[in-house]
Formats: structure tokens, sequence, C-alpha cells
């Protein structure tokens, strides 16, 4: 179904699965499997969120490997849709590192999930403003809570980013074919 996007906005519903990021941890041991559970979804959700919190509870870390760690059991638990556990690991892994965007991305990606799209859009603009690694995936994802908050004009100028910063994405792509643009 196409929309006619033009200076007045319209409602359009989109039903979009949010894009998530994980965070690459240095080194070896137990974290860098947890991030290797969560980036390459070899295990269940399960087993990875098992492996994260092995890697919590017995393995010493930076600050920021610790944060990390915390982000990659918050993107399994979002794929086990435990979505309260996940904003859990991301609050603990913003006071760690509070200056990681792809927190605030996977957090506004859990927001989404429980359709709370104020705080998902919140937690979005900043993973944008923070420059997360995952810059598209932000806009994207922002894009959706925008939609879903009825700003459509505002929702199409991020998907448009996000295809911009990944033209290969084809759900960006997809995203973008719903709408029609006109001049007033």
């Amino acid at each position: 179904m196409k929309k006619t996007i033009s200076l007045a906005a319209l409602a359009l519903v989109a039903a979009s699965p949010a894009a998530l990021a994980q965070v690459t941890i240095l080194g070896g041991g137990i974290a860098k499997e947890c991030f290797e559970a969560a980036k390459y979804e070899k295990l269940s959700p399960q087993e990875g969120e098992q492996i994260c919190t092995r890697a919590i509870e017995s393995e010493a870390m930076t600050p920021g490997n610790r944060a990390a760690t915390y982000t990659n059991r918050g993107v399994l638990r979002m794929r086990a849709a435990k979505y309260d556990k996940a904003l859990s690991d991301y609050e603990t892994a913003k006071k760690l590192k509070p200056e990681a965007g792809e927190v605030y991305l996977n957090e506004g990606a859990a927001y989404i999930f429980l359709k709370d799209y104020p705080n998902a859009l919140e937690a979005l603009t900043t993973a944008i403003g923070l420059q997360s690694s995952d810059l598209h995936a932000a806009y994207y994802n922002r894009a959706i809570a925008k939609e879903k908050l009825g700003d459509v004009q505002g929702a199409y100028f991020d998907f448009l980013k996000a295809v911009e910063l990944k033209p290969e994405w084809e759900l960006a792509q997809w995203q973008l074919s719903r709408f029609e643009v006109t001049t007033n």
C-alpha cells in the first residue's frame, strides 16, 4: 500500500521488524563466545544467553568489554522475546559505557518490540547522536518509531537515510517503496 508524502504527513501503519546490533569483543574467552552467539546466531538465544551470563559472572573484562557483553546478552534476550530483561542489560551497559551508540540502538529496538514508541524514538535519536556503528539500523528503527507516532514525513526521511547509508539493504528499500512523494 503506497502512501503519498507531502508537507502534511499522513498516518501510516507499518509492520516492520526492528534491526539489532551486536558489539564486538576484543580478545578471547567466554565474552567472545557471547559476541559470536549474538552475531552469527549458530546457537539458540537461550544457549547464547547462558554463555553471556557465564562471561559476566566469571570473566575479568574491561568496562568496555563488560558493556559489550551485557549488550550482546540483551540482543539474545530480545531474540527470545525477553524484552524487559534485555532492557535491564542495556541499562547496565549504558552505566558502564554511556557513549556506546549500539546500546541505545538495541534499547530502541526493544522499545519497538514493546510498542513503546516514544521511548524508542528517544533511545534511537541518542544512538544516532552517538554515531552508532550500525547507524543505518538506528535510522531504520527510528523511522519505524516515527511512523508509529504519526510522523510519516520524518519516517520517510529516516528510511531514506538508512538506504543512503546501506544501499544494498532490501528491507529498507522495501520500506521506501511504500511511499509516494508529491509536491503541493
